[in-house]
């Protein structure tokens, strides 16, 4: 048979690897700046770009999307074609999914810290950008998927599944979570709103932690944990079924983000039984891995590489085992909205996605530049650095998040909350917050040394731009072998197995969705519920912009203790109009379900100008620049007709006197702000966050008014 020579595309792997080196540093900085200004709130510097509701999602979409997507990106671009036997399909693509991604990286470090955000979690980027998000993705699926069906190895190995896995379930993801109503260039409302809403994000929010930080790397460690260990995967027939109860087990546990909120029960059960399933599949392929070391234990005290990537994998360990156990409603009592779930999500993302990411660099650049690593012993030192990093980050988040919720549940013997006041919680956990940013220093300084380390490796050796390789074409015969044979045909066919795979992730979400949707009882009305009026419309907007979803929650649970403290538990059909849901994940603060009518119009005109002042100990920083900029009212007719849209009953005609009853509303407030001593211009920011304040959680009260008149005229 005749050898075909050819070569390997190494530029597109080196351009990836630059980016993934460079946007790591940056979003790790961005990141620690966060955990610093939680502690001294001064390093929020009195700008409105740089404030932590800014900034904290630029830190997330900077380690998601830019340090993680293009280490991923690397990875795949490097294995695929090694385990094809053939160069990607086109260089093109290659390099428009390159230039277009870090256009996009680019995109959303302008947008986010300007407040352009949908304020969806993971998915904060606004309708242009998720727009060149879909063409980018579809372009890298076609450049891998045309790159798979002209392969000259005909056996798919078992990293080619999870990026498959990976191509099509993001797609799908990325696309139904996106669905939003454009209002202006940089601004649109998402098309569900309350219930639907927050179901559909976190199906997007828990899977894409599954298939854009998990499944490509499980891929990648198929690939290069043998490698580096030069041993064989451990066993075949277990990545098989790691893979495909993986995928089809995953798409389910989105509802566990959600348990006690307003979800219905039904959905957030469904959530937890699979949840737990997820252990199984989790530990096979953690144990795939662990186990394929077999024999070459003696290498990791030397190899910093193989270091790297046994702590990588039992973080991925522990990650999958603590994330059932907090999807149990006993467990998420406790944990949920404390600093717990940060230490969570940081184990994942400092242990398995960055070591993971670490090892693989350390393994590739001598290769790729055909000489040794530069320093053995600067890896050895990352290494510890990492490791310490994530435990001084981790632990103290777990006990932060252990001291919040026994404080917050705490009766004394009379019956009465022990700390009423939030803020004695907020000032308690100060010092485990100080000790997270110490963590995050020294992770970031090890990541600094990598990067000295890489690069005096790279100058030490030569690029290898275009890899000389040899391989037969890809023949049509099929051999049998001793054990999975059926799996081996299913593997020959990549477009079946393409389409298999969306079958096995669309099951979930559908029966999830399709009942939420359609079936009203899941979302019982309340009469007195109402559209917001255009000046709280304005307001909510405001809020979304400075990010305030990222520390407060607007989601009462239905326990003693927060009932106690907020007020009445939320109901679902509280949120009908919300378009998005702004249920939160964090209380850095109080919950603000329950806030309207509870202080005056000048308290809230106070706090936000100096929350300290009035709430002493606040680590809220000032929004100064609320009392100085002024609302579009050029925006209203639009933002009215857009809701309208995605269903808000708001009547025929109505924008046309929108701005009247916004100027009428406003006047109110400004009246009662300058009966308080306080004058401030009637359309200035801060009148309709006010305005959205105060009506918070008040349509409740509403009914339950209606309902004691209807019983007092009875009797």
């Amino acid at each position: 048979m005749e050898i075909e020579k050819f070569s390997y595309d190494n530029k597109i792997v080196k351009a990836f690897m630059i980016a993934t080196v460079v946007f790591g540093l940056v979003g790790m900085l961005v990141g620690l700046t966060a955990a610093i200004q939680l502690v001294y709130p001064i390093f929020n510097f009195d700008t409105q770009y740089t404030t932590f509701g800014r900034i904290r999602p630029l830190h997330t979409n900077a380690i998601i999307f830019a340090f993680v997507g293009n280490a991923m990106f690397a990875g795949v671009y490097y294995s695929m074609q090694r385990l094809l036997k053939t160069r990607m399909l086109s260089d093109t693509l290659s390099w428009i999914h390159f230039w277009g991604w870090q256009l996009i990286i680019l995109a959303a470090a302008i947008t986010l810290p300007l407040g352009y955000t949908s304020s969806k979690e993971y998915a904060e980027l606004e309708w242009p950008i998720d727009i060149a998000i879909t063409v980018i993705w579809v372009i890298f699926g076609w450049n891998m998927i045309g790159t798979i069906i002209k392969r000259r190895e005909r056996h798919m190995y078992v990293a080619i599944w999870f990026y498959i896995a990976t191509f099509v379930t993001v797609a799908v993801l990325h696309v139904v979570n996106s669905f939003s109503i454009p209002v202006g260039f940089m601004k649109s409302y998402s098309w569900y709103a309350g219930v639907q809403d927050a179901l559909v994000q976190w199906w997007y929010g828990h899977n894409a932690v599954a298939f854009f930080l998990t499944t490509p790397f499980l891929g990648m460690m198929y690939y290069f944990l043998p490698k580096a260990a030069n041993r064989p995967v451990y066993s075949y027939r277990l990545s098989i079924i790691h893979f495909w109860s993986l995928i089809f087990i995953y798409i389910w546990a989105g509802p566990h983000h959600l348990l006690y909120t307003s979800l219905p029960d039904w959905a957030q059960s469904l959530g937890v039984v699979f949840s737990i399933m997820l252990i199984a599949p989790s530990w096979g392929g953690m144990l795939n891995g662990l186990m394929t070391l077999r024999g070459a234990w003696d290498r990791v005290r030397e190899d910093a590489v193989l270091k790297f990537m046994v702590v990588a994998i039992t973080a991925y360990g522990m990650a999958t085992l603590e994330g059932p156990l907090l999807s149990l409603k006993n467990v998420n009592a406790i944990a949920h909205f404390t600093d717990w779930i940060v230490a969570h999500v940081h184990v994942g993302g400092l242990g398995w996605n960055g070591f993971m990411i670490f090892a693989v660099l350390y393994w590739l650049v001598p290769r790729m530049w055909n000489t040794s690593l530069h320093s053995t012993r600067l890896a050895n030192l990352h290494f510890w650095l990492g490791t310490l990093g994530i435990i001084f980050y981790a632990l103290p988040m777990y006990v932060s998040g252990v001291v919040q919720s026994l404080m917050w549940k705490e009766f004394n013997a009379e019956g009465f909350l022990v700390y009423k006041n939030f803020l004695e919680t907020t000032v308690q956990i100060l010092p485990l917050h100080a000790l997270r940013a110490v963590g995050g220093g020294l992770y970031f300084i090890g990541a600094v040394i990598m990067t000295y380390n890489l690069v005096k490796t790279a100058y030490a050796g030569s690029f290898i731009a275009n890899e000389e390789a040899e391989a037969a074409p890809l023949t049509k015969t099929f051999t049998a072998t001793s054990g999975g044979w059926h799996h081996r045909l299913l593997e020959h066919k990549p477009v079946l197995f393409t389409v298999l795979t969306l079958i096995a992730i669309l099951v979930g979400g559908f029966i999830e969705m399709i009942p939420t949707f359609l079936i009203k009882s899941n979302v019982p009305t309340i009469t007195n519920v109402m559209p917001y009026t255009p000046l709280e419309l304005h307001g909510r907007d405001i809020y979304i912009r400075e990010g305030c979803v990222n520390c407060h929650t607007q989601m009462v649970r239905p326990f003693r203790s927060e009932t106690e403290r907020y007020g009445e538990y939320s109901k679902a059909g509280e949120f009908v109009y919300d378009h998005p849901f702004l249920w939160g994940s964090k209380r850095t603060g109080p919950d603000l379900h329950r806030i309207g009518q509870k202080y005056s119009h000048s308290w809230h005109y106070n706090h936000m100008l100096a929350p300290d002042a009035v709430s002493t100990g606040s680590i809220m920083p000032a929004y100064p620049w609320l009392f100085e900029q002024v609302i579009d009212k050029d925006e209203t007719a639009g933002k009215i007709a857009a809701l309208r849209t995605v269903g808000v009953p708001y009547r025929e005609g109505y924008e046309e006197i929108a701005n009247a009853e916004l100027e009428k509303q406003a006047k109110l407030i400004t009246t009662a702000l300058r009966n308080d001593g306080i004058e401030i211009m009637e359309d200035a920011e801060i009148i309709a966050l006010i305005a959205y304040l105060q009506r918070l959680g008040t349509d409740i009260k509403a009914e339950s008014l209606t309902q004691k008149a209807e019983i007092s005229k009875a009797e």
